[in-house]
This record gives structure tokens, sequence and C-alpha cells, in this order.
């Protein structure tokens, strides 16, 4: 790793850390208590909006892995950068509109932010690899910090942010305004630190990307690396948004909220240890342990059915589903194909947004039984695709190398 690197790596993670508050803010009852006030409209409403966010990340990745490979990291982080700050200064203006637009605005305003963690996607995974390329799982297993310790600290940003409006309402354009501004200031600094992209353009080093797709080879090995983007997110988004829901019904417990904090503390844990383990044990092997012992957690939990089982399978999914397995399928493909990593991190966070939208949408029209089989179906799929790649790696290494 070159030093002067750092102050770039720095600026693209703080990206993710304004990011923590971006993708999670509209989830939070306080914010859709407030927003759905200004507008006149249901609280249940405001989930179309952070859906809109997952419609702009299908809408954008296609497109924005290409250009990332083809104009560099640099162009890519500043188009995410830049659209962000449309989406956050945005909600405060669609806030302000009430029921003149305001919903409407907010609704466009997402789209554009579901464009923006699309390109900060295929801008930073990549540049972070590059820079610090020895670790690449830990440059990766990065953002993943960055973003949850802004999650955790959110419930203080909201305390400290939040103002009445004339009329009485709560308002928390301090907050959007505030990380809006901040992701301006990342735009402008972004173009003032070297990448390693960047100067090998310069050197005339860098492949164009039509010639890199055609010496590209993408064999049932590399199909199935991707396909682990799709089943890694199915296990930690269906615990996330459907495990409360089993415990109350199935476990006898009453108020299960204190899971959110087990599982946090898991996934920030995770991401600690991890990135320690990954210096002695290769990345990929990691892509078969973390599904197994997610899969057996599941199961345990499926059949024990207790409080304290909730607690504990809550707190290793959070280890070991949501600390980084996503992160480290990445850099695997990165690795795997050195010469569109743009492109690769694309078709993997494209799986990982098909399951967001498909997976949870099936799951709301089931029960919480249901639902923790169709987990435990999924998951196994990603133990199988994680036991191929692992017995495939030598070749794929090889291909890579070709």
């Amino acid at each position: 790793m070159n030093k002067k690197y750092l102050p770039s790596a720095l600026i693209m993670y703080l990206n993710y850390f304004i990011h923590g508050v971006g993708c999670s803010v509209l989830g939070q009852a306080v914010i859709k208590e407030s927003l759905a006030a200004s507008w006149g409209v249901d609280a249940m409403r405001i989930t179309a909006i952070s859906a809109a966010l997952g419609l702009g990340r299908l809408v954008a990745l296609p497109f924005a892995g290409p250009l990332s490979d083809k104009l560099g990291r640099r162009i890519s982080t500043a188009i995410g950068s830049a659209s962000y700050a449309i989406y956050l200064i945005g909600l405060a203006l669609a806030f302000n509109a009430g029921v003149n637009g305001g919903y409407n605005i907010a609704y466009v305003c997402a789209i554009i932010g579901g464009i923006a963690n699309s390109f900060l996607d295929t801008g930073i995974y990549p540049a972070v690899t590059e820079i610090f390329y020895k670790f690449p799982a830990v440059a990766t297993m990065g953002i993943k910090f960055f973003i949850s310790i802004s999650q955790m600290l959110l419930p203080f940003f909201l305390g400290a942010t939040v103002s009445l409006t004339v009329t009485g309402l709560a308002s928390y354009n301090r907050l959007f305004i505030g990380c809006g501004i901040g992701y301006v200031i990342l735009l402008i600094l972004i173009f003032l630190f070297p990448l390693p992209d960047n100067d090998q353009k310069e050197a005339g080093e860098k492949e164009g990307l039509i010639a890199s797709l055609k010496n590209t080879h993408f064999s049932f090995e590399s199909v199935a690396m991707i396909l682990i983007g799709f089943t890694c997110t199915g296990t930690f988004q269906l615990w996330l948004n459907c495990a409360q829901n089993f415990a109350v019904t199935n476990a006898g417990w009453s108020d299960p909220s204190i899971m959110q904090t087990y599982y946090s503390t898991g996934t920030i844990l995770a991401l600690i240890v991890t990135a320690f383990l990954t210096r002695k044990i290769k990345d990929v092997r990691f892509i078969l342990i973390y599904p197994l012992i997610c899969l057996v957690t599941l199961i345990v939990v499926l059949v024990g059915q207790n409080p304290t089982l909730m607690k504990v399978g809550a707190f290793v999914i959070g280890w070991a589903g949501a600390g980084g397995l996503l992160q480290i399928a990445t850099s695997v493909c990165n690795m795997l194909f050195p010469r569109i990593k743009g492109t690769v991190t694309a078709l993997v966070m494209i799986a990982s947004s098909l399951c967001n939208y498909t997976i949870l949408t099936a799951a709301a029209s089931m029960t919480p039984s249901a639902v923790m089989i169709m987990n435990i179906v999924i998951t196994a799929l990603g133990v199988l695709l994680g036991l191929y790649v692992n017995m495939q790696y030598k070749n794929m290494i090889a291909n890579a190398q070709e």
C-alpha cells in the first residue's frame, strides 16, 4: 500500500459513514411519523419511499459498474456523492413542501438516493481493494464497519438535530441538510487526492472496458460467486426484518426489540475479529464457514423457540450473516476479475438488490415460521454455493491469472 492513497481511502469510508444514516433514516419510527404528518399520509406509506431506494439501485447498477471501470473510481464516487446530496437535501425540501407534492418529491429523491448508492458501491468497493491490495477483505469490511458505527449513532443524531416547526411538527431537516452538505464536501475532497486506477491510466496500463469484457470468462464458479451475493443478503435481511415477529408469535416474547442490540453488537464485533482472521485464513473460506454457522443457528432457533435462543440467534446472525460476508464475497469477486472490478461489483450488488426486493416481498405474505423456513432454505443454498466455490477455488485463481 502506498501511503499517499490513505487520505483518499478515508474520504471514501466517510462516504459510507454518512450512507449509514441515509440508508437507515427512513426506517426510523420518529422520522416516519414526522414525514407522514407533514405530507398528510399514513406512516406506513413512507415504506414505499424506502422501497424507491432499492428501485434506484436496480436502475443504476447495470451501467454504474462499467462506467466505474471505464472512467475511473473517482468519477463514480463523485457521482454517488453528488446524487446522495440531492437525495438528503431533497428530503428536507420535500418535508417543507408538505401536502403540496412533498411525498412525490421525496419518492423521486429516494430513487436518486438508490442511484447514488450504486455509484458509491461500484466506485468505492474496487477503489479500497486497490488501495489495500494485500488485504482486500479487510478493506471492504471497513465499509461495513463505518456503516455500522453510523447506524449505532443514529439515535443520538436524531436527538441532536430534532426541532419544531411553527406549526408544531417535529422536523429532522437539520440532519438531512447536514448530511447533504457533508456529501458536497466529500465530493470536493475526492478530486484533491490520488487514486491507484487514475495513476495506472496516466501510465497507460489500464485496459479498456470492451477489451476487458472480451477477455473475461464467466465460468460456473464465477456465477456461483455472484449468486452468493443473493443468498447471503437473504440470510441477514430475512432475520433483520422478520425474526422479531417470530419471537413474538413462536417464542412468546412480547417485546423482542432488544434483539436489534444483540444483532448490531454481533455485526460490529465480527467486522473487527474477521478483519484479523482474514490475515491467517483465505477470504474464500468464510464464504462457506459463515453461512454454515448461520444455517445451524436458524435450525436451532426454529426448533427451540424461546427468548434466550432468539438473543443468541440475533448475535450469531449479526456476526456470521451481516458481519462482512457480502463484503468478503465482493472482494473475492474483485480478485477473480481484476480488470473489471467495478462491473463485477455491480453484478454482486444487483444480486443483493434483487434479493432485497423479491425475498422481502414474498415474506410480507407469509407467517413468521414460514419465513424462518424460507431463510433456512436460502441459507442452505448459500452453503452449497460456498462449498462449490471452495472446491473449485484453485481453478478460479488460475482462470483469473490467465
